[in-house]
């Protein structure tokens, strides 16, 4: 079994929501948490010095981490908004560019998921500003109906990575479809909206679904962590990336990228 690693990028900065209840919302679960002592004092303090910096992503620290750990990942940026996901197109495009200089791959975290005509219109706005002719997609929010996967590959994307389940990928006309087996919220939320369970928790089941794909013969695993969390602010999000790379490594995983998945097909 070979890992795969990719990161959504959902939020730029913390004013681009200065218009919807993105902050409200996000002070009230860093309060609960605190409360229910999930976070420290010092992550409070930080959560709260990072809204003042207008720091909401940690992009060139995840591919920091990244390159130094030797994994090929794959980052998702929005060229639409919708759901809480609101930041412009200029700054969508500097840090696609970011991205890519730093030799890394990007594709589209998507929004439109109902009609082919927003979908190509996705499309073709990251590759224009990308410069990129193959790249994959992956729905925010993972949201998509029963359409959805039909019309991004007549869209022309080479793959996606929206399906939320144990089992190998496969082909959808010319698109290749590699599901996602594990994401680091639902380990450590639990299906609430606040974090529900400490590291050590967040990581034996973490450990149990790794080892369940391999015995269900899942070629490829592919795990998800939101740049957002790799940060002091997230001790128990940004440790249980680390600790599980950690994992994967130690258990002689290699770690690949979509794109060498699908030319080793």
């Amino acid at each position: 079994m070979k890992i795969i690693v990719s990161h959504d990028v959902d939020h730029i900065t913390a004013s681009e929501h200065i218009t919807d209840l993105i902050i409200p919302k996000f002070i009230i679960r860093t309060n609960i948490e605190f409360l229910k002592r999930k976070i420290s004092v010092k992550e409070h303090f930080l959560r709260s010095k990072n809204i003042l910096k207008n720091k909401w992503n940690n992009i060139l620290e995840t591919m920091d981490f990244d390159e130094k750990n030797n994994i090929p990942s794959t980052f998702f940026v929005g060229v639409n908004n919708g759901i809480g996901l609101n930041y412009n197109l200029e700054l969508a495009e500097k840090w696609i560019n970011k991205i890519i200089n730093n030799g890394f791959d990007c594709g589209v975290h998507g929004i439109a998921y109902k009609t082919q005509e927003d979908i190509n219109q996705e499309y073709n706005i990251f590759k224009n500003i990308s410069g990129l002719d193959k790249f994959g997609i992956r729905m925010h929010y993972l949201r998509h109906n029963k359409d959805t996967y039909r019309k991004l590959s007549k869209a022309g994307y080479l793959f996606d990575s929206s399906e939320y389940d144990i089992k190998k990928h496969y082909k959808i006309n010319a698109m290749y479809e590699f599901p996602l087996q594990i994401m680091e919220g639902y380990k450590i939320m639990a299906n609430k909206r606040w974090q529900a369970r400490t590291l050590k928790q967040a990581l034996e089941i973490t450990i149990k679904k790794i080892n369940l794909s391999k015995q269900k013969n899942v070629e490829y695993l592919s795990i998800l962590f939101h740049d957002r969390y790799f940060d002091d602010s997230f001790y128990t999000w940004k440790n249980w990336y680390i600790e599980t790379i950690n994992y994967c490594k130690s258990e002689g995983y290699k770690f690949v990228s979509y794109k060498q998945a699908i030319d080793n097909f």
